[in-house]
């Protein structure tokens, strides 16, 4: 059963080999996406390479739609984006595949219909293909080797539908079990190496004492410590004084 979510089709044309197909279903599917369309497939359909390939992304598979022809695969559609990496001498819009996402978003959510369409392996897809769509997709790859292999193209588009799409994290932090350090466990902690370093004579000459001081304490107000962090430094300080004390 394909997912309520709405989103483009994916349609495949004319694709070569199974594999391919079976690494664009997981490419689709590491996204969310579940509407592949696959137009007249070389080695036929069902194709057992697929299915091996697809590896946990066999739904897809499952609910791939089959046509004979291109005009059939996107009859249903109002609006449809075709990638291909070279220019075709087509007066069409070309999209980055963001903004073609972005595109793609914003008419899926007045109601459209899009798909976007993917060419087969050895040349992709041909002018007459391209003719049919309302817009190209252009990756803005390396010139001097512009291939893209069929699921890398897949994967990359899906990802840039789910940046559109999704609330997408830029960053987070894993605290691995502990919390941030307060502010009154910072302190203890500079006290700590204060005391022990003042014993140890570090702070010299008295001149520059003050000074030391300072930018040490103004060291560990800029590091972002754990609770974790705090302890383990308090332990290394104990450990370092007990093996001097040790050593005398």
């Amino acid at each position: 059963m394909t997912s309520p979510t709405p989103q483009p089709a994916f349609v495949l044309v004319r694709p070569q080999m199974g594999e391919n197909i079976g690494a664009a279903a997981r490419g689709m599917w590491n996204f969310g996406l579940d509407r592949m369309r696959v137009v007249a497939p070389r080695d036929g359909w069902p194709n057992p390479s697929a299915v091996a390939m697809a590896s946990g992304a066999g739904r897809v598979l499952d609910e791939a739609q089959l046509f004979g022809d291109l005009d059939a695969a996107v009859a249903d559609c109002g609006f449809v984006m075709a990638t291909t990496a070279r220019p075709r001498g087509l007066t069409k819009p070309v999209f980055s595949p963001e903004r073609a996402m972005r595109e793609a978003a914003d008419r899926i959510a007045a109601g459209q219909r899009v798909a976007v369409l993917f060419g087969p392996e050895r040349a992709g897809l041909e002018n007459d293909d391209i003719a049919r769509a309302n817009a190209i997709v252009s990756v803005p790859v390396n010139p001097a080797f512009a291939s893209l292999n069929l699921a890398q193209c897949v994967l990359l588009t899906g990802y840039e539908w789910r940046r559109q799409t999704a609330e997408v994290a830029h960053e987070t932090m894993e605290m691995a079990r502990t919390d941030w350090a307060e502010a009154l466990e910072i302190q203890r902690l500079a006290g700590h190496y204060e005391e022990r370093l003042e014993e140890a004579g570090f702070f010299f000459p008295d001149a520059k004492a003050a000074s030391m001081k300072l930018h040490l304490r103004n060291l560990w107000s800029r590091m972002p410590l754990t609770r974790a962090d705090v302890q383990m430094l308090h332990g290394i300080m104990r450990q370092m004084v007990r093996w001097k004390e040790r050593g005398r």
